[in-house]
């Protein structure tokens, strides 16, 4: 089984920046579509940002637009999600995965992604 590894969570204040990083194998680089997910207890697993395989095209929930950054790197064929200036609202569970297209899929749709990570806690205090 392929599975994702992320790493970096942490318990932060508010107002605290936190890097989060997940390396793949070369063959999960490669997929049309890598992303992070959270999730808080009680809450569905939403999308907080997407990535195109090339890196040109990123996409964001509202909630987090201004504060974090998704990006990837090649040489090390890992995603990584630069979060500042977070809130006590981040609180949740953070997953990466990878996926493909899929016609009238959103980037946020969980039907695109078949490679998930273990989850990787982050815990923001007011």
């Amino acid at each position: 089984q392929v599975r994702l590894k992320e790493s970096g969570g942490d318990s932060v204040q508010a107002g605290g920046s936190l890097r989060l990083s997940c390396p793949t194998s070369a063959y999960t680089y490669a997929s049309e579509y890598m992303a992070w997910f959270r999730q808080a207890p009680g809450k569905e697993r939403e999308g907080v940002a997407g990535i195109g395989r090339w890196g040109a095209d990123t996409y964001y929930a509202d909630s987090v637009k201004g504060r974090f950054t998704i990006s990837r790197d090649n040489a090390k064929t890992t995603l990584y999600l630069q979060m500042n200036n977070l809130k006590p609202n981040d609180t949740a569970m953070y997953y990466c995965a990878a996926g493909g297209t899929r016609p009238g899929f959103r980037w946020s749709d969980l039907g695109l992604y078949y490679y998930w990570g273990q989850g990787t806690q982050v815990t923001v205090s007011s």
